[in-house]
């Protein structure tokens, strides 16, 4: 019995890893040798990045952090074209980074709708959060230097030699910049501008993160002085726990969302910048995803598989719950023609009651056909003539 345990030992030792190999680091650079490089070029980047390069810190730090977290953005889109509620969202049990995004409707909407770019966004940092900040940084190098970003009314650039900051220049509101990248980044200053900005949006707790370009992180500031925007909002800001607590110092990313396959011919929309990238190469070279634009889930160590849909969680919002159901129209019917024949001679309360768009109500049956009787007037006495009169009067005065 000994002796067949220690030969299955030695089979077993001799079948597995090296020795003193670590098991999680042999799956690891197993499955990289079968899947390929999957770090994304400086040009790659730049195209993945160039649709929300020129965004103000505070809510590009929001947007890198909720890309990771790709399968919620989907749950919160879907909450708010159901209920568009987004301090409903407060309660929902999501990252604080994709409530933060929810409460800016625009930007939660592009997000979802362009999925693949987010999962691939999400995956890019969650991989190469320094090459994701410095991709940043030079395209709003390129932006500057073609003269499409400056300070204004709707944000502030500050510009330093190593980096260049974007922040929100009125106290109470921040603007989302609308621009197409294949021209603001390489086009030069034009005679209309190619930046444009959106609605005010509120600024509000949810912005508790900012952008570290020093270190190339995202930090939590809790918003406490020391930054430029925090120092002027912070007095128009109401501070809640469900934002402002300090289990959020440390910045938590999904790196489920490696998992994730993407259509790489769906990145290829967004090759603003450098036109010449191909993101279908990726897959030809065994990154996430398929060349051929099929899905295909790419899992480590040998992983469940990422649920793409779930049901809606259910969240209590009182201004939801107190909203009541809309009344439905009454139906107003069209009186037949026969009712306006010979109007004139209707009753009165039957042709009020056509005119209000309701059916006559049937009233007492009519009497028999009988006719009337005809009212005799007295007769009266016959008045004497002239002449009779004068012979009365005569008659009377003889018998006096």
């Amino acid at each position: 019995m000994k002796k067949t345990l220690a030969v299955l030992l030695a089979v077993s030792i001799v079948s597995g890893p090296a020795a003193g190999a670590n098991p999680l680091t042999y799956a690891t650079a197993e499955a990289r040798e079968y899947y390929g490089d999957r770090r994304f070029s400086q040009e790659e980047l730049d195209n993945l990045l160039a649709p929300v390069a020129l965004y103000p810190d505070p809510l590009l730090a929001q947007i890198l952090v909720a890309a990771t977290f790709a399968d919620e953005i989907e749950d919160a889109a879907r909450f708010m074209r159901r209920y568009n509620d987004p301090y409903g969202i407060d309660d929902a049990p999501w990252d604080v980074s994709v409530k933060a995004v929810a409460h800016y409707p625009p930007v939660l909407s592009m997000m979802a709708e362009r999925i693949d770019w987010t999962v691939a966004l999400g995956q890019a940092y969650v991989d190469q959060p320094g090459d994701v900040m410095a991709s940043v940084q030079h395209l709003r190098r390129m932006a500057h230097a073609a003269g499409h970003l400056a300070s204004g009314p709707y944000q502030q650039v500050v510009v330093e030699r190593e980096y260049i900051e974007i922040f929100p220049f009125q106290p109470e509101y921040i603007y989302v910049p609308a621009y197409d990248p294949a021209v603001v980044f390489v086009e030069r200053a034009y005679f209309h501008p190619v930046v444009t900005f959106g609605p005010p949006l509120l600024i509000g707790a949810w912005l508790n993160r900012d952008c570290d370009w020093r270190g190339r992180r995202v930090f939590y500031h809790g918003w406490r002085g020391g930054r430029h925007w925090v120092d002027r909002s912070r007095p128009h800001v109401r501070l809640t726990n469900v934002y402002v607590d300090n289990r959020f110092t440390t910045v938590r990313v999904n790196r489920d969302v490696a998992r994730r396959s993407v259509n790489f011919d769906n990145l290829n929309r967004y090759a603003r910048v450098h036109r010449e990238v191909n993101y279908r190469d990726r897959g030809d070279r065994g990154g996430r995803g398929d060349s051929n634009g099929r899905d295909r889930i790419v899992r480590r160590e040998a992983a469940p598989a990422v649920e793409r849909s779930r049901p809606l969680p259910r969240i209590p919002s009182p201004e939801v719950a107190r909203r009541a159901p809309e009344p439905r129209p009454r139906e107003i019917r069209q009186p037949p023609r026969e009712a306006f024949r010979d109007n004139r001679r209707a009753d009165p309360d039957e042709r009020r009651q056509t005119i209000r768009g309701r059916a006559p109500q049937p009233g007492p049956p009519p009497a028999a056909n009988v006719p009337k009787p005809r009212r005799e007037r007295p007769e009266r006495a016959e008045q004497p003539r002239g002449e009779d009169k004068g012979r009365e009067r005569d008659r009377g005065r003889r018998e006096t």
